[in-house]
């Protein structure tokens, strides 16, 4: 097995990667390593996104071989939601002391963990996880897991993901990797069938991918896996089974997608469900996709037939919001494939884009965003002043971010909505789209905002005569 640091240079030289594509032999190697910078792990360090990108695999047990502290990134994670089991949702660490490492106990209490977990819990597999700690140690998991995989008669699975070896980004690489070395294509399904597809980097953050499944439903088209969102452990391995796949977020799982192709012949496309242009155009290459792996031909019409459907619903509902929103500037600070796809639904809408983050976007996705927007509305880094500039200086009308720029919008008195995990609606699918219309005119027309933006009884000037309460110093004081 390659070592840690040569897997994670593999990445690096990502072969499905256009820009890495256009260098020549020798620069292409380098990829796009770089070295850490102090601070690098602010957004997530590498464990953190190996446990985003897994924990939604809901019946399987995520064990964390570190000190208790690691496990702080448990309940709720990212806002996933499940249908079945909650076992996901339940945090265990081997809660390695000092006394551990310095005395060499750490391995044999993740084995007795692993136990534990199996009897008290019986999942479906237990995913262990390496940190900083334990990987500095010199711990074994894939010895640990395997001897208990052995005795115990589960899957257990190693995730070599300590945090020092880089960002959260490669974290959800490196998940992508322990699927591939130890759960797809262990198990053969007996129900494989020509219309089964794998959707990729799908979190179902809260809820969105159940407003999707039943579109694909009724097109008799079947979610063989969706990883990782609300998916089962044997759905991930037998998805090797899949005649086709959507990436949805490539900038997660972009390796995971391409393997897939390479070892099953999987072919995959990256589209969005934000939007109904974008859910439309993604129904029809996923029919398309099928088609010519072998679904029958009906599929293509079948599916023109829901979209003309869905499409002409979602107008419909969506007449009450155009008129309350035309024209309304939108400052969308968010990254990767939310970058251009928010954006697009945004805009079919009818709000404009006063400008959106490309942080943590591929080079594809910066290219959709070209064909949609001017190189003025595109930022690689937008600091908390710009957006706060940005936002006073009434340039725009909302902010959709996430939750840890909320008060920079608060601050500034303009309105804002959360566009990443931590939101309470769904906004994919036609249903979604509508719902973000009526979010976006909930905030914006808020009567709060018209209030918070008048001085304050101190700010106000007296009339002649009177008398002003000077808050700071508890006293009247004479108008001059």
């Amino acid at each position: 097995m390659p070592s840690l640091s040569a897997k994670n240079q593999d990445f690096f030289n990502e072969p499905a990667c256009e820009r890495n594509r256009s260098k020549d032999f020798k620069v292409r190697k380098k990829g796009c390593s770089q070295p850490p910078m102090p601070g690098a792990a602010a957004g997530g360090c590498a464990f953190d996104g190996a446990k985003v990108a897994l924990q939604p695999i809901t019946n399987v047990a995520h064990l964390i071989h570190a000190p208790l502290a690691c496990e702080g990134n448990s309940w709720d994670n990212r806002g996933t939601a499940s249908s079945s089991h909650m076992l996901w949702r339940t945090s265990f660490t081997t809660d390695v002391t000092e006394f551990d490492v310095v005395m060499g106990h750490s391995e044999r209490k993740l084995f007795k963990a692993i136990r534990e977990i199996n009897e008290a819990y019986a999942p479906a597999a237990v995913f262990v996880y390496a940190t900083c700690v334990t990987a500095l140690i010199g711990d074994d998991i894939d010895a640990v897991c395997r001897r208990a995989a052995e005795k115990f008669g589960l899957p257990v699975v190693p995730v070599n993901a300590p945090g020092f070896v880089g960002s959260k980004n490669l974290g959800n690489k490196l998940a992508g990797e322990a699927l591939l070395d130890h759960v797809i294509g262990t198990v053969e399904p007996d129900d494989a069938r020509s219309s089964d597809i794998n959707i990729l980097g799908e979190f179902n953050l809260s809820g969105e991918f159940w407003q999707v499944r039943p579109l694909l439903d009724k097109l008799g088209v079947r979610v063989r896996a969706c990883i990782p969102g609300d998916s089962r452990y044997l759905d991930i391995a037998t998805a090797h089974r899949a005649r086709a796949a959507m990436m949805v977020c490539s900038t997660a799982l972009i390796n995971l997608a391409r393997k897939m192709q390479e070892r099953w012949d999987i072919p995959f496309f990256e589209g969005s469900f934000y939007g109904i242009t974008d859910t439309s155009e993604a129904l029809r290459q996923i029919a398309g996709l099928l088609v010519k792996q072998g679904a029958g031909p009906d599929l293509i019409s079948r599916t023109e037939a829901l979209i003309v459907e869905e499409e002409a619903r979602a107008w419909r509902r969506l007449e009450v919001y155009r008129p309350r929103l035309q024209g309304k500037r939108v400052l969308l600070n968010t990254g990767g494939v939310k970058s251009w796809s928010v954006a697009h639904a945004l805009m079919e809408i009818g709000l404009e884009i006063a400008g959106t983050s490309i942080k943590k976007s591929t080079d594809n996705d910066k290219e959709r965003l070209k064909q949609m927007l001017t190189n003025d509305s595109m930022s690689g880094a937008t600091t908390p002043r710009e957006l706060y500039s940005a936002l006073s200086d009434h340039k725009a009308d909302i902010m959709l971010s996430g939750g840890r720029t909320q008060f920079i919008a608060l601050k500034a008195k303009m309105p804002w909505l959360d566009i990443n995990q931590e939101r309470q609606h769904s906004y994919a699918g036609y249903h979604g789209v509508v719902e973000l219309a009526r979010q976006i005119d909930l905030s914006i027309h808020n009567p709060i905002w018209a209030q918070v933006r008048e001085p304050a009884p101190w700010e106000m000037a007296p009339a002649r005569g009177e008398e002003r309460r000077c808050p700071r110093r508890k006293r009247y004081c004479e108008l001059a």
